[in-house]
């Protein structure tokens, strides 16, 4: 059974955005970026909402010839896996090997857990924490920067309660620091 994991990158207090809507603070590193790569690999699906999917289609057009190496291998991971789009408005998908979704049925993706043969990730972190609160979400990576911005979007969910364990951390030269937790039952 395939897991479905969840990663953010966020501000030391815990956004994944500032209260303007901006990320831009967020930007990996080199270092970071081939991490966050070795992480993608084994994904074979991404699941997003209609903003991380837009956001996200920057790498199915992204020229690579003048980029660091980490900026075509991740647009190489991105394009090969096939990509959910959980949308009532999004009209087509813009991206090869994508399908759109109109409802985030909690019972068909354990149905796709359970068929897949590759790792999924949801990503954006609405979608995430209906993922999490409906018990889904197997695995996280939290990427705290060394930034604070003192309110936006959060990357963890109010009202959701999980006991994690944690499997791993790593800290990186630019100050960023990984933190890989399991995800338990609820306390």
């Amino acid at each position: 059974m395939a897991k479905l994991i969840y990663s953010a990158i966020a501000s030391l207090d815990g956004y994944v955005e500032d209260e303007r809507g901006s990320f831009d603070w967020a930007a990996p590193d080199e270092e970071l970026h081939a991490f966050v790569n070795d992480l993608e690999r084994p994904i074979g699906t991404y699941l997003y909402g209609r903003r991380m999917y837009e956001t996200m289609l920057y790498w199915e057009t992204v020229r690579t010839a003048d980029e660091p190496a980490v900026v075509g291998d991740f647009a190489e991971l991105w394009r090969a896996a096939d990509k959910v789009v959980y949308s009532r408005t999004l009209p087509q998908p813009s991206s090869a090997r994508t399908r759109v979704e109109r409802d985030f049925d909690p019972d068909a993706v354990r149905r796709l857990k359970q068929s897949s043969e590759h790792d999924m990730s949801i990503g954006g972190a609405a979608l995430a924490a209906t993922a999490l609160a409906a018990r889904l979400v197997d695995e996280l990576h939290l990427f705290l920067v060394p930034t604070v911005v003192g309110a936006g979007k959060r990357a963890l969910p109010a009202g959701v309660r999980a006991d994690l364990e944690l499997l791993g951390e790593r800290r990186f030269d630019g100050g960023a620091v990984h933190l890989h937790y399991r995800l338990g039952e609820a306390g």
